[in-house]
């Protein structure tokens, strides 16, 4: 497929909205998720132990869960991103770290490794995620009661 300039800026502009996702969530700036879903998004974190549902649903999860978890880091790699016009389709690698409290237990480490497969959208906005769902590839060290 011939590369123009503007299907360069518009990887680019995904690429860089994948990373404000990462930095949104390890910084626990959930408000900050309308700047990288769309409006009418649909995540399903249910892979990974979440829950799917629009994007106040997702927020509102995040809140809720996160705290449980004091460092978090979601590295991204392997980006295969597909354009065709204003919409786009990506699966994206994630390698995440999470440190968990269990009081006396300490703060284990475990480690996640997934594939977040994506719709993209162009708005108003910039570049938006339309869809996105988690897909389990391994996990390592996982607390035995969260079954994953």
């Amino acid at each position: 497929m011939k590369w123009t300039l503007q299907r360069m800026a518009d990887r680019f502009e995904i690429e860089d909205m994948l990373v404000d996702y990462c930095h949104i969530i390890d910084q626990r700036q959930f408000d900050r998720l309308d700047e990288v879903f769309a409006e009418d998004a649909w995540i399903d974190y249910t892979a990974m132990g979440g829950i799917a549902g629009n994007r106040e649903e997702i927020k509102a999860f995040l809140r809720q869960a996160m705290p449980a978890f004091p460092s978090t880091q979601h590295m991204i790699s392997n980006c295969e991103i597909r354009l065709d016009g204003d919409v786009a389709t990506g699966r994206i690698m994630c390698f995440n770290p999470m440190q968990m409290e269990l009081g006396e237990q300490g703060r284990p480490v475990f480690f996640l490794g997934l594939w977040y497969v994506d719709e993209y959208t162009r708005t108003g906005h910039g570049w938006r995620i339309r869809h996105r769902v988690e897909e389990k590839s391994w996990s390592f060290n996982v607390p035995a009661f969260m079954n994953l």
